[in-house]
């Protein structure tokens, strides 16, 4: 199948994706790059940087979540945090 990618560079490819996500708000892309980080860091033998890419995934949500302090906003996420605390992610 010939997609006219083949003679794209990675980093060109990565940098279409990221720019047409931004524009689409496609926080499914987006999340779905951020869980297959730290498999990918493996994958190319960064294993410290596989367990490093954990670590700063989560501690980017936590501040960025820690940054809203409208109540409202987190009592309209009240479900999603009960569903997940619940095992129903």
């Amino acid at each position: 199948m010939d997609d006219g990618y083949e003679q794209t560079s990675t980093e060109d490819l990565r940098e279409r994706a990221l720019e047409l996500a931004r524009k689409r708000w496609d926080v499914a892309f987006l999340w779905r790059l951020l869980r297959l980080l730290p498999a990918a860091e493996a994958a190319a033998g960064n294993r410290d940087a596989s367990e490093a890419s954990v670590a700063q995934v989560s501690g980017l949500l936590y501040e960025a979540f820690s940054a809203e302090h409208d109540p409202k906003v987190h009592e309209a996420l009240r479900p999603v945090y009960i569903d997940y605390l619940n095992g129903e992610d």
